[in-house]
């Protein structure tokens, strides 16, 4: 886990005064870092009968399509308003810094579907939580929230109670 940590920056101050934002772009560039924080997920999700494998905008894509290709599922993008051709459901939910909403095709999933939501950091837990409350609309079984790095102080866990949380780093 040290290598991968050392890979995370932190940049103060954005994307306003007093956040303290995890920049997961050096893992991404370095090979064996992406990789490996690929293999944390696939190796802690494989074999669990997980059917689609949701992706937050926009950073829970770079690894919710991996790791769905490496588990065996499909992928289903959670995209921000105006960016989906189809019919849709929408959900607001707050940020630390604001608020702002989510959205997914009314056909992505459907009932009794397994789900794994991916997402690289969880930090006051409303994104996460707008995601769940989205799929359980249409019907789908939420199996874990799982996370690159959790923002502990945050207590974003505290959103996602009843479901299976899973982390790989705590700041």
């Amino acid at each position: 886990m040290v290598e991968i940590e050392t890979l995370i920056r932190a940049i103060p101050d954005f994307p306003i005064p007093g956040i303290l934002f995890r920049d997961i772009t050096p893992l991404l560039k370095d090979k064996q870092g992406f990789r490996r924080a690929i293999d944390l997920f696939v190796e802690r999700f494989i074999g669990r009968g997980i059917d689609y494998v949701v992706g937050i905008e926009a950073r829970g894509y770079i690894l919710g399509a991996p790791i769905a290709y490496a588990i065996g599922a499909g992928f289903i993008p959670i995209r921000k308003p105006g960016k989906l051709p189809h019919d849709k459901l929408s959900e607001e939910y707050a940020l630390e810094y604001g608020t702002n909403a989510l959205e997914i095709h009314a056909d992505a999933i459907g009932t009794g579907d397994h789900v794994l939501v991916v997402d690289d950091l969880l930090a006051t837990g409303g994104t996460a939580a707008a995601t769940g409350r989205l799929l359980e609309r249409l019907g789908a079984s939420v199996d874990a929230f799982a996370f690159l790095v959790e923002l502990s102080a945050l207590r974003g866990r505290e959103k996602l109670a009843g479901h299976d949380i899973v982390t790989f780093l705590s700041y």
